[in-house]
C-alpha cells in the first residue's frame, strides 16, 4: 500500500503506510474558509493483524463519516489512537481552527477532548448523507457530498458565507503559531498579534478549543517528531535550544509525555 507524504502529526509514518491509505482532497471553493481539507482513509487488513494508529492531533475540529454513524470530534488534546481491522474507509471534513464556532453555536471549548454523534448537533440529515459519502463511487463523489451537506449546514447555521472576524482572527494566529515553533510564550504571542493575554484565552477557548499555551507547545512537539522522523543523529540539545526549550531534559519530558516514548527512541523506531 502506498501513501502520499503523510501529514505532521502522523506518528511513525514510515509503519503507517503499510497498513493504510491516507488521501487529501481540497473542498469546493466557496468552502474553502470554513474547510482546510478533506481526508480520506482506505485499509484493508483482512488476514492481517490490526494496525494501532497513533496521531499527534492538530488544533483543529473534525466532521468524520465513519461507521457506525458520523461524529464530530472536538480538539483531542492527548496522543490520539485509531485501531484499524478488517476492510473499511472514512472520510473527515477538517475544519479551519475558528471555523467551526458559527456552525456549533456555543464555545469550541465545548468539545475539547470529545467526540459527540453528528446528529446530535446537526439532526439526523447527516446521518442520511453517512451513506451517500461512504457509499460513493470514487474519491471525487464522496466529496462532493460532503460539500453539498456543509454548504447546506452554513446556509443554515452561520450568518452568512464569509467567516465571522472573530474566526478568521483565530485562524491567522494558529496559522502563526503553526508557522514559526520557536514561538513558545502565550504573552509573547498576545503581544505580536496586539491582544492581551485574557483576551487571546478568551479567544481560543471560545472558537480555537484549546488554549494558546497548549497550541503552542503542540507546535514545538509536531516539529519535533517531525525532526526525529527525518533526520538521522539529531543533536538534541540543539534542537531543544531551536524549539525554545529551557534545556534538553525540558523537550525530553515534554515529548515522552506526549508521545509515549523519548524523542531518542522514538526516532531510532
Amino acid at each position: 500500500m502506498t501513501n502520499p507524504k503523510l501529514p505532521r502529526g502522523v506518528l511513525r509514518p514510515a509503519a503507517a503506510a503499510g497498513h493504510f491509505e491516507l488521501l487529501s482532497r481540497a473542498p469546493s471553493e466557496s468552502l474553502a474558509q470554513y474547510v482546510e481539507f478533506h481526508w480520506i482513509v482506505r485499509w484493508d487488513l483482512r488476514g492481517r493483524s490490526p494496525h494501532e494508529q497513533k496521531v499527534l492531533s492538530h488544533p483543529n475540529v473534525h466532521l468524520i463519516f465513519e461507521e457506525p454513524e458520523p461524529a464530530v470530534y472536538g480538539v483531542q488534546r492527548g496522543l490520539f489512537e485509531r485501531r484499524l481491522a478488517g476492510a473499511g474507509q472514512v472520510l473527515g471534513v477538517k475544519f479551519r481552527p475558528g471555523a467551526f464556532r458559527p456552525l456549533l453555536g456555543s464555545p469550541v471549548l465545548d468539545l475539547v477532548d470529545r467526540v459527540v454523534p453528528a446528529a446530535e448537533l446537526f439532526g439526523p440529515a447527516v446521518t442520511r448523507v453517512q451513506q451517500t459519502v461512504l457509499g460513493g463511487a470514487d474519491n471525487a463523489a464522496m466529496v462532493a457530498a460532503a460539500d453539498d451537506f456543509l454548504h447546506g449546514l452554513i446556509a443554515d447555521r452561520a450568518a452568512g458565507p464569509d467567516l465571522d472576524p472573530a474566526a478568521r482572527e483565530a485562524a491567522e494566529i494558529v496559522a502563526r503559531i503553526t508557522d514559526s515553533p520557536t514561538l513558545v510564550r502565550v504573552d509573547q504571542l498576545a503581544a505580536e498579534v496586539g491582544l492581551s493575554v485574557r483576551s487571546l484565552q478568551r479567544l481560543f477557548a471560545e472558537y480555537v478549543g484549546a488554549s494558546p499555551k497548549w497550541v503552542l507547545r503542540r507546535a514545538r512537539l509536531h516539529e519535533a517528531a517531525t525532526r526525529a522522523e527525518q533526520e538521522a543523529g539529531i543533536d538534541w540539545s540543539a534542537l531543544a535550544a531551536d524549539l525554545g526549550y529551557s534545556d534538553q531534559a525540558h523537550l525530553i519530558r515534554d515529548f515522552t509525555a506526549a508521545v509515549g516514548a523519548p524523542p531518542a527512541r522514538y526516532a531510532r523506531d
